[in-house]
């Protein structure tokens, strides 16, 4: 593109001149947008009410709560034994979604009791039918739906039904901590949760006024009074974000509903390889590109800027515009450091930011295509 040798000397020299104005204004741009990015959607993460350890007094007012915990699971033995004793007090029912393990068997060896999930009724997605399934065989006041991949606290369930009844809500979802172990989910995962906040407003998913809505189906908990006034999983049994459409449904009859942060009491560790961690990507996208208003839009712009990240970084390189090349380079590593935890562990942003287009867009053809699943297989 610089050289234009058609052109006279002076012509080609002031094109020149031309195109490398326009790289590095586009550079600038690069930079300050994943920054404010960056920056941003740590902030609204900050903004998160945060579930802390209920005192005894608190605990003890809430505790003849009576409620139940309902784990949907498929071919989960290797951690559902871990999930179910997270929550000793607590009636716990673990719905077999057609495992093809032991994952039954672990389930009871923990103390749960094991229903099969009910035969799948047309247009129905097999998580909310697990989901469902397990709501029929219980009548408790509240109900706890948490999937077999988190683990908590002993005090994590007291103190968040604490919380939710002194508050007075009508539900509550939690987002944990995210537990990484292998390299991709070092990459990926911090990377992904930050994108989840480029368009939110944590305001506005705490007013029961305001209809933007966020549910983290790994951790959600209702009044049986409220779930069953939504129509509970029933509701929303087509939907592919099924968490998603509860919390619409809460917020379109002005119910209260809190989205917490919980990173002392509760854990997660999502993805055991690196097709799972995709596929479970993918779905994250496809949430968050059908949120409320403004947020898909700010989510997808997001993306759409990482996409111009590496061209221009190599390009500048290429044009020996070092020091430009260098504050480049480093923008995602320090605008996304609060969401990798250090500078080191940051110095995997570049690749996550490299990476997370192309994810993007497998997300989007094969939710248009209909072939969505999550990390465990499940169609979604």
């Amino acid at each position: 593109m610089r050289e234009i040798l058609s052109m006279p000397p002076e012509l080609n020299a002031g094109a020149e001149a031309s195109w490398d104005l326009y790289v590095l204004c586009a550079a600038l741009v690069v930079v300050l947008l994943i920054t404010a990015y960056g920056l941003y959607s740590r902030y609204q993460y900050g903004q998160l009410p945060e579930l802390r350890l209920q005192s005894d007094s608190a605990v003890a007012a809430q505790g003849s709560l009576d409620h139940c915990v309902i784990i949907p699971a498929r071919n989960d033995e290797q951690v559902i034994g871990r999930a179910v004793r997270s929550f000793p007090e607590s009636l716990r029912v673990v719905v077999d979604d057609h495992s093809t393990d032991a994952t039954a068997a672990h389930a009871e060896e923990a103390g749960a009791t094991v229903r099969v999930a009910r035969p799948m009724e047309r247009g129905w997605l097999s998580k909310s039918n697990a989901c469902w399934t397990g709501a029929l065989y219980t009548d408790s006041a509240w109900i706890l739906f948490a999937d077999p991949d988190t683990w908590y606290e002993p005090r994590f369930l007291p103190s968040l039904l604490a919380y939710a009844a002194g508050k007075s809500l009508h539900a509550a979802t939690v987002l944990p901590r995210q537990i990484l172990v292998t390299w991709y989910e070092k990459m990926l995962v911090p990377y992904a949760m930050g994108l989840t906040f480029t368009g939110v407003s944590a305001r506005n998913l705490n007013n029961p006024k305001h209809p933007e809505a966020m549910a983290n189906g790994q951790c959600l908990l209702f009044r049986r009074s409220a779930y069953n006034f939504i129509g509970g999983h029933k509701a929303v049994a087509s939907h592919p974000l099924e968490d998603l459409a509860l919390a619409r449904l809460i917020k379109r009859h002005r119910m209260s509903m809190a989205v917490l942060r919980c990173e002392s009491m509760a854990q997660t560790r999502m993805f055991h390889s690196f097709g799972g961690a995709w596929r479970g990507l993918e779905w994250m996208v496809l949430h968050s590109a059908r949120g409320y208003g403004k947020a898909p839009l700010l989510f997808l712009a997001a993306i759409l800027v990482s996409t111009f990240w590496l061209p221009l970084l190599v390009t500048l390189i290429d044009w020996k515009y070092d020091l430009p090349a260098a504050i480049l380079f480093v923008t995602p590593i320090l605008a996304w450091r609060a969401w990798y935890g250090s500078l080191l562990r940051a110095l995997w942003a570049p690749l996550a930011l490299c990476l997370f287009p192309l994810i993007a867009f497998t997300a989007l053809v094969r939710g248009a295509l209909g072939s969505m699943t999550d990390s465990q297989g499940r169609r979604v």
